[in-house]
């Protein structure tokens, strides 16, 4: 993926026609849900950021695609709604023709909203 990609529609036009399909409908569930993020690229992935501060991303790998929640926290707490998907630490990866369920994306979408929402508190 090049590194001088500077929008999601650059990024996506990158990739191959079936992830794109998958990380395009990912990209709308997102949006959705929180249509005040602002889209970016971040660490060289599509991202969305939230009042400053980087919410979640998604990218294509060579045989896969993968959402980040940008929070080994938020994936840990959701372990079980995970079980069945190739995770590590911030990362969540599956299949393009077997996307995120809309639902499982909205719990973790939110999730990550509060989280970063606490880490403004205190300071």
């Amino acid at each position: 993926m090049p590194s001088e990609l500077k929008t999601i529609d650059e990024y996506l036009a990158a990739v191959s026609t079936d992830q794109r399909a998958a990380l395009q409908e990912l990209r709308r569930t997102i949006r959705a849900i929180v249509p005040k993020a602002q889209e970016c690229i971040s660490y060289g992935v599509a991202a969305f950021r939230l009042d400053g501060k980087v919410l979640v991303g998604f990218a294509a790998g060579a045989n896969h695609c993968a959402f980040y929640p940008m929070s080994g926290t938020t994936v840990a707490a959701h372990k079980a709604d995970l079980k069945g998907y190739d995770t590590s630490k911030g990362t969540i990866r599956f299949s393009a023709d077997k996307p995120l369920p809309t639902a499982l994306v909205r719990k973790l979408v939110k999730a990550r909203i509060e989280e970063n929402a606490g880490r403004g508190k205190g300071k």
